[in-house]
């Protein structure tokens, strides 16, 4: 078991052997699950059978996943860190825990792979006595070799399944350590070398902090494919296995250098390498080049590569033969890479070339903003010119933070980020056409077409379909009932842009009538139609009339210029601060996203409002030129931050109050626009905030409907709703405090029973008892009771509400227990857990049966704890 290959066989192999059911990996593009941009780990695929979401094909699963982490990027090139990298995981569902885990990995550690069982050291969570006891029983091996570390506990975010986990360290040796005697696993130094990851999932943490044990127990390993190869082939870094070694040599006769001669080409190596896997898997699963999301990890990545390529000295595109390698390497085992060859290659080529053009440019610049900043004496890049360097040069933040380091200049990534915060929006071209514009990549690539877009002045024109595509493939002709994208060589269709949504209408002539269902342009100059025929056939060719949805348009440019009118406003009542961040303008509604660091109050809400409703009454006259940026600017234009601009702009101006830069369509007059109300405002971001609104007909069905309900609400309230709600929240108010007042009554009431059947433990008054109460918060009441009365001692009260009981725990001053730890030993009796304060604390189970169970142990507790 020497090659990567054998190791990843190995391995499944093993699993099969143990009643495991071989998963195949999935997809980097996380499947049905929005909290994730990128497949991170192994257990994400196997994450639904563990919520119960899904029904897994069996107890006993492993698998060999592809796995990416952005946290990484910046870092690799040293001699640990990757970005994509495989998994090699077991899971069981319920089935086996931590002893069944324990045992896979060791046998499979010292029997498969052949690793001596002395330089293996298990690490466990410190309260974890099961792990260690487990350690011992099944591998025999010594406790002092077993190290309790605090951060073996894993969870997947602050409520959810979490516990503790274990992990096995090897030693590589003491000429890899840092020769301190207490040299162990955890320590800094390269010595213990993690392998292996065992998750115990054993607990579920609610919204309070609480644990209580999960209904079924779970286990997720870990197990890097390429540290297990490192080790088992005897080298000193990853880099150096057959996983990289031919990625490195392909690099390095590229450059013309040899790996190891010099530390600072070995380094840039080392990046070439990773990135060429990770930009070769991230294409092969559908993610293209953009902006955002995905596309935006995968262009920095790669841009990223072609910057140390330049450092090695080439000047070239090289990339895709690097990723050639990598093809050859592993398309045995992802047959998908060796599929798609030839689109993966083209991908990365096309942006490698793209990114080469302006690259040498913009490090240039690059290189004078950071004179300019050492001459002026400042230790900082500013953020304007960070975004300067993204807008207009392609440069992903990242990289220049990474260049200014270098350099010994800080980043003001704070403005930079802000502005940019609602910069990606999801309602790009690709997410629109979603795996639909990933599959047709290839047939836009075979359309190097310029259309020309007629819709500022038109809504129908006659023009020719010059390209058809169906299911990622160029047709000659679609069918009635055929859904596909219809190119034309002119259009008045608006393609989706600049937060406007794409037209929709009809392609038809005498032989076949298409419905337009949106309009794109999921690559430069490229108009495409998603159509569905409704009637006849169309024909590569032809010559049809294309014809707008002119009601449509005409609410939809309604909404874009009163967006204008409201950006305009915002900066007049908020501030000049006011950057727009992100917006949608649809025929129903309008979206924008701004800067703004708190709720806009209810009061500048309504002066918003008016302001745009008077520029409206206004009547303005749109103007509209195309200029040149400098001059737009120079004129009054705003620029929107997150927009890239040529050298000819199209400014858009509504007499003399708002001026912007836009491509979009609009009304002739802003009295065409009718209406505006604002619906809400929220936050969607550090920073930034949203408002949603509606004009025109929209916006007067809006109101109409409010007014209606308005009216219902009156009626049944019987007077004026304003009077008629004061007079029952009044009501409601004194109601409460007489619900409060007989709750203390009540309170004290008991407070003297329970007094009387306090215990006595040395001195200290302890109160343990159950007692009727409709709440935590009446609980805690209770408690504050006691506590003030028995002045030196230890409360703890238990109910039951809905089922599921509940403590709370108080300890006064000096008395030297801890109300947390009480809490949480009191909890495991009714099957929780609990948390707090020293001096205050709750807890929760599932066991109400067994409340007076745990009660009863609070007195031995005290007796036992007290003045340790």
């Amino acid at each position: 078991m020497k090659t990567s290959s054998e190791i990843r066989n190995a391995f499944l192999r093993f699993f099969q052997q143990k009643d495991h059911i071989v998963l195949p990996s999935s997809s980097l593009v996380p499947e049905g699950d929005p909290s994730l941009l990128l497949t991170n780990a192994g257990m994400v695929q196997i994450k639904p059978y563990f919520l119960g979401q899904a029904t897994p094909p069996g107890p006993r699963l492993a698998s060999v996943q592809k796995c990416f982490r952005t946290v990484d990027i910046e870092t690799v090139g040293n001699e640990r860190n990757l970005t994509f990298f495989e998994m090699l995981g077991n899971f069981s569902v319920g089935d086996y825990f931590k002893e069944g885990a324990i045992a896979f990995a060791w046998e499979f550690l010292t029997q498969q792979a052949g690793f001596d069982p002395k330089r293996l050291w298990p690490t466990i969570y410190p309260d974890d006595e099961e792990a260690f006891v487990a350690w011992q029983r099944v591998t025999g091996v010594p406790a002092e070799r077993i190290i309790r570390l605090p951060d073996n506990w894993w969870e997947a975010g602050p409520v959810g399944p979490n516990g503790p986990d274990s992990e096995i360290y090897y030693d590589r040796g003491p000429e890899f350590g840092c020769g301190r005697p207490t040299c162990q696993p955890g320590c800094d130094c390269p010595r213990f070398l993690e392998v292996w990851n065992l998750v115990f999932m054993q607990y579920y943490r609610d919204e309070t902090g609480a644990l209580s044990p999960l209904p079924r127990k779970n286990i997720d390993t870990g197990m890097g494919l390429e540290r297990l190869t490192m080790l088992l082939q005897d080298k000193r870094t990853v880099y150096e296995t057959d996983l990289f070694a031919p990625i490195i040599q392909k690099a390095a006769d590229i450059a013309g250098v040899r790996y190891g001669a010099d530390e600072s080409a070995d380094y840039s190596l080392r990046v070439v390498a990773d990135h060429s896997r990770a930009v070769t898997f991230l294409v092969a699963d559908g993610v293209l080049p953009s902006n955002e999301g995905r596309g935006y990890i995968l262009r920095r990545v790669l841009r990223r590569a072609v910057r140390h390529g330049r450092r090695l000295g080439i000047e070239r595109t090289f990339l895709g033969e690097t990723a050639g390698v990598v093809i050859d390497l592993m398309g045995t085992t992802y047959p998908e890479l060796v599929q798609r060859r030839d689109f993966i290659c083209k991908v990365i080529e096309m942006e490698e070339s793209r990114f080469g053009q302006t690259l040498a440019v913009g490090l240039n610049l690059l290189d004078q903003f950071i004179a300019e900043a050492r001459q002026a004496g400042r230790t900082e890049l500013a953020g304007s010119d960070v975004f300067r360097l993204y807008d207009t040069y392609g440069f992903p933040v990242e990289l220049t933070t990474e260049l200014a380091r270098e350099a010994g200049l800080r980043v003001d990534l704070e403005g930079f980020q802000q502005a940019m915060a609602e910069q990606r929006e999801k309602a790009r071209a690709a997410s629109k056409f979603g795996a639909g514009a990933r599959q047709n990549a290839e047939a836009y690539a075979q359309l190097p077409l310029e259309v020309e877009f007629l819709g500022y002045t038109r809504l129908a024109a006659t023009s020719q379909i010059v390209g058809m595509i169906m299911g990622g493939r160029i047709v000659g002709d679609m069918a009635a009932g055929d859904e596909g994208e219809i190119v034309l060589r002119e259009t008045p269709f608006y393609a989706e842009a600049g937060g406007q949504v794409g037209d929709t209408g009809r392609i038809a002539n005498e032989r076949g009538v298409a419905e337009v269902l949106d309009t794109q342009r999921p690559v430069p100059n490229l108009i495409v139609h998603r159509v569905r025929i409704l009637e006849g056939a169309l024909l590569a060719g032809d010559i049809v009339e294309a014809t707008v949805d002119a009601e449509r348009r005409a609410s939809i440019a309604r909404h874009h210029s009163a967006t204008h009118l409201l950006h305009k406003a915002l900066r007049e009542i908020l501030g000049t601060h006011v950057q727009q961040a992100g917006s949608l303008v649809a025929p129903d509604r309008l979206r924008f996203d701004f800067t703004h660091f708190q709720a806009v109050t209810p009061e500048e809400l309504a002066a918003i409002e008016a302001r745009v409703n008077e520029e409206i009454r206004a009547n303005l006259p749109r103007g509209t030129t195309i200029t040149t940026y400098q001059e737009a600017l120079a004129a009054g234009a705003m620029a929107l931050f997150g927009e890239k601009y040529g050298e000819r702009v199209r400014m858009v101006c509504f007499g003399d109050y708002s001026c912007e830069l836009c491509g979009g369509t609009h009304v002739e007059r802003t009295g065409d626009i009718g209406a505006f109300v604002i619906v809400s405002e929220q936050s969607v971001g550090a920073g930034v905030r949203r408002i949603e609104a509606l004009a025109g007909e929209p916006a007067v069905r809006f109101i109409r409907e409010r007014l209606a309900a308005f009216d219902r609400m009156s009626s049944r309230l019987g007077g004026e709703p304003e009077v008629r709600v004061q007079a029952l929240l009044e009501e409601l108010q004194a109601e409460r405090r007489t619900v409060a007042q007989l709750r203390r009554q009540l309170a004290a009431s008991q407070a003297e029973r329970l007094l009387n059947e306090a215990v006595q433990v040395d001195g200290i008054t302890v109160v343990s008892a159950r007692v009727d109460a409709p709440s935590t918060e009446a609980l805690r009441e209770m408690g504050d009771v006691l506590r003030d009365r028995v002045q030196r001692g230890v409360v703890v009260l238990g109910s039951v509400f809905n089922g599921r009981p509940g403590l709370v725990a108080m300890v006064t001053p000096g008395v030297g227990i801890n109300a947390a730890d009480l809490a949480r030993t009191v909890a495991i009796r009714i099957g929780g857990s609990g948390g707090g304060r020293p001096d205050l604390a709750q807890a929760g189970g599932r066991h109400p049966e067994k409340l007076s169970e745990a009660l009863a142990e609070v007195v031995p507790y005290v007796r036992a704890h007290l003045g340790r």
